[in-house]
């Protein structure tokens, strides 16, 4: 811009001065160009400052895929692993639960969700300005992490409505064999509202709280897996034990089935936490490998830690060790360098092995999946760590600004809010839906098991 400012320049004094030698000699031609050469270098730079929003169509193509991948982390990923961990007798009404639960909140997300969690600037929830997507069309931008790249917006409504999804979805998997279908849809409708958006909108939308205070979630550790486990610990109290828990073995009946269902995570994942740079770049690598890497550490420290308590290391473990892996890895995965995602992964792998044993026996609730054990465990991890991690002397991107202390601060904020705004938010909503309809199955369909009473099939032949 520089080099054209003064070529203009050059060009316009030749013209002027000839000119004004011509007519009155060379008196005043210098204010004359000077000014001439700004007017033009300020058209320039308002066509400029017009061209300056593009869409590059590698970053669109790959939200597209990303926005796939979450898909699959959902229906069939998650819902084979927990489909794989209950008894056979439940198992369609678990699948049956992710699938219809994904497909309403993600209606729920065009209709009023997108709008809430991302509309406006409040500093706790959003507006209803795109409510029924109203004037998001085919031409309509979203930003991303780099000044004037944008996507369609369209695509990144896509993106989000499949996070608000699966943490939906997460939840089922504490209350798992025992509670009545119509209650799960319910109880989903009223949390998500009033809990996922709200957290939504204070991690990642424009003015939100927790991201004005500079609080670190690169892809959900609050919004997502702290958020969900709290509101399955709730239902897990509310809606009770299973019959026979403690007495009956309730052991998962194909580890088959969940250990495709993991993988299936483990492969979806890329796109949740490797899509969330919103860019194919650098950034979206680094959030790759580093869900690559910490997710193999915690299944090596699940294993491990498995085999010195036991004196095996379990498929299961195996499995359950990715998941946790992945869900701790999450809040950090564009903030930390590989050997710090490494390390969060094996610490994430250790603690939520003591999470879905030891603390689960302190908290005395039938958590049927072990959703707070691996997610809520795992989250808070993840969140906490990214705090350490993101350090540039230890790897991360953080500014030569960054405070561990101060950022640790900040990240426990964000998880301490996160746990009472949701289990506060659930606790009303299993009390709202108790009262409309009751929570609980009968005992003898309990006992003949929900895929039958429920839904009026079964996934085996009895």
């Amino acid at each position: 811009m520089k080099r054209l400012f003064w070529s203009v320049c050059l060009a316009l004094g030749l013209a002027l001065g000839g000119a004004g030698a011509w007519a009155q000699g060379t008196e005043g031609v210098t204010q004359e160009v000077v000014e001439a050469a700004t007017e033009v270098l300020e058209t320039m730079a308002a066509a400029e400052e017009a061209v300056t929003e593009t869409v590059d169509k590698g970053d669109v193509a790959w939200m597209m895929v990303a926005t796939l991948l979450v898909v699959m982390m959902v229906v069939p990923g998650l819902a084979l692993f927990y489909g794989g961990l209950v008894r056979s007798k439940n198992m369609l009404s678990v699948l049956m639960q992710v699938m219809v639960v994904f497909s309403l909140i993600t209606v729920l997300w065009a209709v009023y969700g997108y709008s809430l969690a991302f509309g406006g600037e409040g500093l706790i929830i959003g507006n209803l300005d795109k409510a029924f997507l109203m004037g998001i069309t085919m031409d309509s931008l979203a930003a991303t992490f780099t000044e004037g790249v944008m996507i369609p917006e369209l695509v990144f409504v896509a993106f989000q409505a499949t996070f608000a999804g699966i943490t939906c979805a997460l939840i089922v998997g504490s209350f798992a064999e025992r509670i009545k279908f119509g209650a799960v849809l319910l109880f989903c409708t009223i949390w998500f509202t009033f809990s996922y958006l709200p957290i939504a909108h204070m991690v990642w939308g424009e003015g939100g709280y927790l991201l004005d205070k500079g609080a670190l979630d690169f892809a959900g550790g609050t919004v997502v897996h702290i958020n969900a486990a709290m509101a399955g610990l709730v239902g897990a109290y509310m809606v009770g034990k299973r019959i026979g828990y403690g007495r009956e073995s309730m052991a998962p009946h194909s580890l088959t089935l969940t250990m495709v269902g993991a993988s299936l995570l483990w492969v979806g994942w890329f796109g949740f936490n490797a899509g969330s740079n919103l860019e194919a770049n650098g950034g979206a690598a680094l959030a790759f490998i580093n869900t690559l890497v910490a997710t193999a550490a915690a299944v090596l420290a699940w294993s491990l830690g498995e085999a010195m308590h036991k004196g095996k290391a379990s498929m299961l473990g195996a499995a359950s060790g990715a998941v946790a892996g992945l869900v701790a890895i999450t809040p950090a995965c564009g903030s930390v360098g590989p050997m710090g995602a490494i390390i969060i992964g094996f610490i994430s792998g250790l603690l939520c092995l003591w999470g879905v044993s030891g603390l689960k026996k302190m908290l005395g609730a039938d958590d049927s999946l072990d959703v707070f054990g691996v997610h809520g465990v795992g989250g808070i991890v993840g969140a906490l760590l990214t705090g350490v991690f993101a350090a540039p002397g230890l790897g991360g991107t953080g500014d030569e600004d960054f405070s561990i202390a101060g950022q640790l601060f900040v990240q426990a904020e964000g998880v301490v809010i996160t746990m009472v705004w949701s289990a506060v938010v659930a606790f009303i909503a299993y009390k709202i839906v108790d009262i409309a309809m009751g929570l609980r199955v009968s005992e003898e369909s309990e006992r003949e098991g929900l895929d039958i009473t429920s839904h009026g099939e079964s996934a085996y032949n009895r």
